[in-house]
């Protein structure tokens, strides 16, 4: 297969290799860490390990609310041990009242719960501990050093608190891509109901939604852009005022060559060369993603991915090349094929890879949905993501296939 643009191919990309490409590509234009507050790291991606800067807790510190106590009871209250302070070392029969939290004083032998604790009419505590003791050591949690979370981990807010518990203050993170998406089709409306042979852009609103999904950053204020005129220079000018504002650029629309399907001569003009041309994947194969050398020495490519114009090949063509090459991009381990088991049998499609709209059903079944043909959004609307049926196979109802998860936020299926 040429990697020329604008050049036809006959043999369409195995849609396997496909996805490697992509992630490949992305990995060669990884940017730079930077040092990102923690307040803005959630997103992003470590770009090194979150290893502790001391021992997790760093001293010895009260599960509960009670007595610290030394020796045989019953004790003397000598005092009050708050969060935040340091204690004096407590002496063979005496107490100190000691707060959840709080810094476990030298010489405690055991803490008595409050609701175990007594108070005699001499002022004197007295009670048993638990036989589990209700402190924590150093190091409980995690030794000075240790490694928490390896390079390529994306940050969530759980990895903030863990980074905010060992002490930092910000985080070596690699940033998420900037996306611009350009939607091609002068024949699109973007208000209204369609009619009179003309239809709703369904892409440009939700192309970005995706995005944000899966850690990339839509362009502002240019989210998105279109529909551009079907001509061969509006799209190199929509393809190059996109390239000034982000890294990765997601058109929809003109990835075949009809009369005014535009976008391989315009990426021909561009300079661009493909990743990938097509890919033996049904729906969308016209899929494709092509890079454009940086403009100075020491720069980092920049990607246009050409989303088919039908809506649920766009989003296959979304998961199959960009899901990849975002990851490639954020420095993160390529996405695994997850799997799952067929619930009904699912077709597959001769030579090429099928990916089929399933919903995973709270038996842990997949099932194949209705009103999924390439132009449709009914089915996408309602999946889980696709099931891979692979090329020269059928999926039958209980057998184990690879499963592509669509980026949807946790416990907000429709």
């Amino acid at each position: 297969m040429s990697d020329r643009v604008g050049f036809v191919t006959e043999q369409a990309m195995a849609w396997t290799a496909a996805r490697a490409a992509a992630y490949a590509a992305g990995q060669r234009a990884t940017p730079d860490p930077v040092e990102v507050p923690l307040a803005q790291a959630d997103r992003l991606t470590l770009a090194s390990a979150l290893t502790t800067l001391t021992d997790l807790p760093a001293f010895a510190t009260s599960s509960v609310d009670g007595y610290a106590a030394r020796g045989r009871g019953p004790w003397r209250i000598v005092g009050r041990v708050l969060a935040g302070s340091v204690p004096d070392p407590i002496a063979g029969g005496d107490a100190v009242e000691i707060a959840t939290g709080a810094m476990v004083p030298e010489g405690t032998e055991q803490i008595i719960r409050t609701e175990d604790a007594e108070l005699g009419p001499d002022g004197r505590v007295s009670g048993r501990p638990r036989p589990v003791p209700d402190w924590r050591e150093p190091g409980d949690e995690a030794s000075k050093g240790e490694d928490l979370f390896s390079a390529g981990t994306p940050i969530t807010p759980g990895v903030v608190g863990l980074a905010a518990a060992c002490g930092y203050d910000t985080l070596p993170a690699i940033l998420g891509a900037r996306v611009a998406v350009v939607v091609f089709g002068d024949e699109l409306l973007t208000s209204g109901p369609p009619g009179q042979g003309r239809v709703r852009d369904a892409l440009g609103p939700q192309v970005p939604g995706w995005l944000r999904r899966l850690g990339a950053d839509p362009v502002s204020g240019f989210d998105p852009c279109g529909p551009i005129e079907d001509t061969l220079d509006a799209h190199i000018a929509a393809i190059e005022d996109a390239l000034t504002h982000a890294n990765v650029v997601c058109t929809t629309g003109g990835t075949m060559h009809g009369p005014v399907d535009h976008l391989h001569p315009a990426l021909a003009a561009l300079g661009a060369r493909y990743v990938a041309n097509t890919v033996a994947v049904r729906p969308g194969f016209p899929m494709l993603l092509a890079e454009l050398p940086p403009a100075a020495e020491g720069g980092r490519s920049k990607f246009v991915a050409g989303l088919p114009g039908n809506p649920q090949s766009a989003i296959v063509a979304l998961v199959s090349l960009v899901v990849p090459l975002l990851a490639g991009l954020a420095g993160r381990p390529e996405p695994p094929r997850q799997q799952v088991t067929l619930g009904e049998a699912v077709p597959g499609r001769g030579d090429h890879t099928h990916l089929a709209l399933v919903r995973i059903e709270p038996s842990g079944f997949a099932y194949p949905l209705e009103h999924s043909g390439s132009a449709m959004l009914r089915g996408l609307a309602r999946a889980d993501g696709f099931a891979v049926i692979e090329p020269g196979t059928q999926g039958s109802a209980g057998s184990h296939v690879s499963f592509v998860p669509l980026p949807l936020l946790s416990g907000g299926r429709p």
